[in-house]
């Protein structure tokens, strides 16, 4: 802004700053409108994530694509164990194929144990279904029926 000078030359000019123009928001406006642009951004990424899992075709491209992630469980795994505890099953719970070895067998039952122990968070029904294998595959006979 130019403006005559109170003293001195009539010609000459002094520059002053413009005068600060006021906001048309108040000054709690802004951080409130980040907080909420923030909030739909979350929300909208949810609801796009819910939909991507509900669809079949579209979460096994977005599994196919990304190439890793969870793993697949053979269908020879669903639908819990059976009341008798088989060769096949005991096998399948330690992780062991057919003719695996004692040694093999007792480092699966260890391993599975250090995963699943009570003691460590595990569950107390896997615990026993990890022990009962491992009596099943070393004895060559079914262990106690439990559970």
């Amino acid at each position: 802004l130019l403006v005559p000078p109170r003293s001195g030359h009539p010609l000459l000019l002094h520059l002053r700053p413009n005068p600060p123009h006021p906001s048309p928001l108040p000054p709690m406006a802004t951080p409130i409108i980040a907080g909420l642009s923030i909030a739909a951004a979350a929300t909208a990424l949810r609801y796009a994530v819910n939909f991507a899992r509900s669809s079949p075709g579209l979460a096994s491209a977005a599994r196919s694509a990304a190439g890793s992630g969870a793993p697949r469980v053979p269908r020879a795994f669903a639908g819990g164990f059976e009341a008798e505890m088989s060769r096949k099953e005991a096998l399948n719970v330690l992780g062991l194929r057919e003719g695996a070895k004692r040694e093999e067998i007792r480092d699966a039952h260890r391993k599975m144990m250090r995963i699943n122990h009570p003691d460590n968070g595990g569950s107390t029904y896997l615990a026993t279904k990890v022990n009962e294998a491992k009596d099943f595959l070393m004895s060559g006979k079914r262990g106690s029926r439990i559970l």
